[in-house]
């Protein structure tokens, strides 16, 4: 705690005896050797330097001690305190730690500790020619000097006056403030030195919420250090004299608590001072704090005991007129001076510990001690420790105190109230009782819930409802209750059979049971209720009670009706779905039966494939035709009709008809597909679609075909598949007249032709060219069969949109 320098220690002071060169050798006893007298000489001539040695340091010891009890007295502070006084006036002074002790006891006699430092320390002091510097030693005798008259001063006026001369005016400030921090916020002027009487007498009293110098000083721990007043537009002592002067507010604190405000007032803007002189400063300030804390009135009368204050001995007294649960706290300090916990010095007759421990376990003891979890989750010795600080009061509602106690299973709820009164802080906490917040919990349960309770006592007739029982019927509670008898003439008229039912299982057969009907209230509304009851039995078996509970399941009726209509909707709509699908798949298997009996043409192999929607309501308009015609021509085509459904199946059946009855005209494949064009565009309602035609002559073994806007045939020869040359035509029905370009390929013995749709190769993530290129890879492996090349291809096809499929393939036999 103290850097004083001490004495040598004995023990060194010994080892530095016995270190001590002998006497030369020789004497009686022959050179070399020392005679026994001699031997008995030089001991008894070190042990008495060794008696000196600790006598002197003993006497030092005693002298400095002393000189720390003359302080302790003179400064009313503790022995610590005094102990880093002394060590820090003596290194100030530049002697030992001695002899400024011996200093300090000659100069006691004068009984004034300001005039013993000042001379001392004056003596002492830098060279003249620096009296006048801010820094070095002349500004640290007259920090001592103003820090001496300030402790003995008899109250904060006079430590004003003090500072102001000794330690201010050389600063450059006119006039110095001290103020008091209330507990309630507020602040009083306790000591002005520089400003008129009239002007401190204006300034005696700041109430709680206006912000002023004073008041922004105490916001920060290291305060305000402001370069001029008008700059800010904050009001303060003095304003008006110097309103371009700079100002200084620095929080007055000491072991943990803030006392007070120290304002000190220069006449010219204020330039940023250098680190020394901060530290001067906020060593005034805990000067004052100093000042404010002991000089502060004291009460008369009171029972204070032992070591207490008056006031805390007065908010004993108030916390024993409470009641509720209150502990008195007075802060605890270290050796340092710090403010490290608080003792409960009192626990009123109300107090209730939530570990269930009787009074005189807590009473007396540090409030970490009594609850060691107050500085973890629930930061109650934080809170405690800055109400002190600042004397602004701490509430906090259903605060959990099952973290006070450790290895204690709690669940109590309590709220808190912490407030400083003087010198001791009242700790108040509510504990809310387990019956009333449990009732508080059903009250809202049942609100939210719509419930309302009730009990029938069948043998006095009374009856209880409780609120939420009143508004589920609409009435008053001064209407009185309904008895259960009476239900039926409250409800729906055709829910009277269920009423009925209802009392004779409760009533007669004495089980529990529940209803739903349509309680009709006064007010026109028809709610749906539910009610449940059970009977109570006594004893003997006999009925004497009934008790249960309505609920207003209005809401939940509704939602079941809608749900009802929604599901009935949705399963007609089904159903509507499902019979257009059944439809529009017979009708295509009625036409296009998937699977067909070959055309028996010489020359030519012919076959057929179509693979339907796996899903049925993605029945598509996909169709495909072989027939000979009169003129001994086969017509192949391939077509897809847009959409899917019934639409889309209907649509499949005109133009494969339609195309049929246009074919016996002779027309090549041009001509048909403008035909089919015209009967898509102006007879089908916009209906649109895409094939591919062709005309296969068995006696020259050619193929004309055309396209409308439909993929174009493969050829397959010997061991290599290509696609046919690309011609013009657009898809069917976009335009009201088209043309069709055609072409004309000459087949050989062998070959093989592809016609189909893009339910063969379509996928969603590779374009035409992908899927295309994919299917001649597959079509070169050449079957035995012209029926296994085509199972083949559906069987090996990577498509993935579920669309149906047509394959027409003929192949040239010899």
């Amino acid at each position: 705690m103290s850097d004083l320098r001490q004495p040598p220690d004995p023990q060194a002071a010994t080892a530095t005896a016995g270190a001590q060169p002998a006497p030369p050798c020789g004497g009686p006893d022959g050179p070399g050797q020392q005679s026994p007298v001699g031997r008995l000489a030089a001991t008894v001539e070190r042990l008495r330097r060794e008696v000196q040695a600790a006598q002197a340091e003993a006497d030092g010891r005693a002298l400095i001690e002393l000189a720390k009890g003359i302080l302790v007295e003179r400064l009313g502070c503790g022995p610590a305190q005094a102990a880093r006084q002394l060590a820090e006036l003596t290194e100030q002074a530049g002697v030992t730690p001695l002899e400024f002790a011996v200093e300090v006891i000659n100069q006691a006699a004068r009984d004034r500790l300001s005039e013993v430092t000042a001379a001392f320390l004056a003596a002492t002091a830098a060279p003249a020619g620096s009296a006048d510097s801010p820094d070095g030693r002349a500004s640290a005798v007259r920090l001592r000097a103003a820090e001496s008259g300030a402790l003995a001063a008899h109250d904060a006026q006079a430590a004003a006056d003090s500072l102001l001369e000794h330690a201010l005016t050389p600063l450059g400030a006119e006039a110095v403030a001290i103020w008091a921090l209330g507990a309630d916020g507020s602040l009083t002027l306790a000591g002005s030195a520089g400003f008129s009487a009239a002007e401190a007498g204006r300034w005696r009293h700041v109430p709680p919420g206006v912000t002023t110098v004073a008041r922004r000083g105490l916001a920060e721990r290291a305060g305000q250090w402001i370069r001029s007043l008008s700059g800010t537009g904050l009001p303060s002592i003095g304003q008006h004299h110097h309103p371009d002067g700079g100002r200084v507010a620095v929080p007055a604190g000491a072991g943990g608590r803030i006392h007070g405000v120290l304002e000190i007032a220069w006449p010219t803007p204020l330039d940023t001072p250098p680190p020394p002189i901060v530290r001067q400063v906020e060593a005034l300030a805990e000067l004052c704090a100093h000042t404010l804390e002991t000089c502060a009135p004291h009460r008369p009368g009171g029972n204070s005991g032992p070591g207490l204050l008056p006031d805390v001995a007065e908010l004993m007294d108030l916390a024993d007129g409470l009641h509720d649960p209150a502990l008195v706290l007075v802060p605890h300090l270290d050796a340092g001076g710090e403010l490290v916990d608080f003792r409960i010095v009192h626990a009123n007759s109300r107090f209730l510990d939530p570990a269930g421990r009787p009074r005189s376990v807590v009473n007396g003891a540090l409030l970490l001690e009594a609850y060691p979890l107050a500085a973890g989750q629930s930061e109650l010795l934080e809170q405690a420790e800055r109400v002190y600080a600042t004397g602004e009061p701490y509430r906090a509602r259903r605060m959990r105190l099952t973290a006070l106690v450790e290895d204690v299973p709690l669940a109590a709820v309590a709220d808190i109230n912490i407030s400083r009164h003087g010198s001791g802080i009242l700790l108040i906490w509510r504990i809310e009782d387990e019956t009333a917040r449990l009732a508080s919990l059903l009250q809202h349960a049942q609100r939210l819930g719509r419930i309302g309770g009730f009990e029938e006592n069948l043998l006095t007739g009374e009856i209880t409802w409780n609120g939420q029982l009143y508004h589920l019927y609409g009435k008053p509670a001064a209407g009185g209750p309904v008895p259960l008898e009476e239900l039926a003439s409250h409800a729906h008229p055709d829910d009277a059979v269920a009423i009925g039912r209802f009392l004779r299982t409760l009533l007669h057969h004495r089980r529990p049971t529940s209803a739903a009907f349509r309680l009709q209230r006064p007010d026109g509304v028809t709610r749906h209720i539910r009610v449940v009851a059970e009977p109570v039995l006594d004893s003997d078996g006999q009925l004497n009670a009934v008790r249960g509970a309505y609920q207003d399941i209005s809401a939940h009726h509704w939602t079941e009706v809608a749900l009802a209509a929604t599901r009935d909707q949705l399963a007609h709509t089904e159903q509507e779905s499902n019979e257009r699908n059944r439809l529009a798949l017979q009708l295509q298997h009625a036409i296009m039966p998937p699977a067909q009996t070959p055309l028996a043409v010489p020359g030519l192999r012919v076959a057929v494939r179509y693979r339907p929607a796996e899903t049925q309501h993605l029945v598509g308009g996909d169709w495909y035709d072989a027939v000979v015609l009169p003129s001994r021509l086969v017509l192949l085509c391939v077509g897809d009709v847009a959409g899917h459904g019934i639409e889309a199946a209907t649509s499949m059946v005109v133009l494969r008809n339609a195309l049929r009855g246009l074919a016996v005209t002779g027309a090549g494949p041009g001509q048909l597909l403008a035909w089919l064009n015209m009967v898509a565009h102006h007879l089908t309602g916009a209906l649109t679609a895409t094939a591919v035609c062709g005309l296969y002559d068995p006696d020259r073994r050619t193929l004309r075909w055309a396209r409308a806007g439909h993929l174009p045939p493969v050829l397959v020869r010997g061991a290599e598949a290509a696609p046919l040359p690309l011609v013009g035509g657009m898809l069917l029905g976009a335009v009201p007249e088209a043309t069709y370009e055609e072409h004309e390929v000459q087949l050989a013995v062998g070959d093989t032709l592809l016609m189909y749709t893009d339910g063969l190769i379509e996928r969603r993530d590779r374009s035409v060219q992908e899927s295309l290129a994919q299917l001649l890879t597959a079509a070169r492996a050449v079957q035995p069969s012209l029926d296994q090349q085509l199972d083949r291809l559906l069987v090996h096809s990577r498509s993935d949109t579920d669309d149906d499929t047509c394959i027409v393939g003929i192949r040239v036999a010899p």
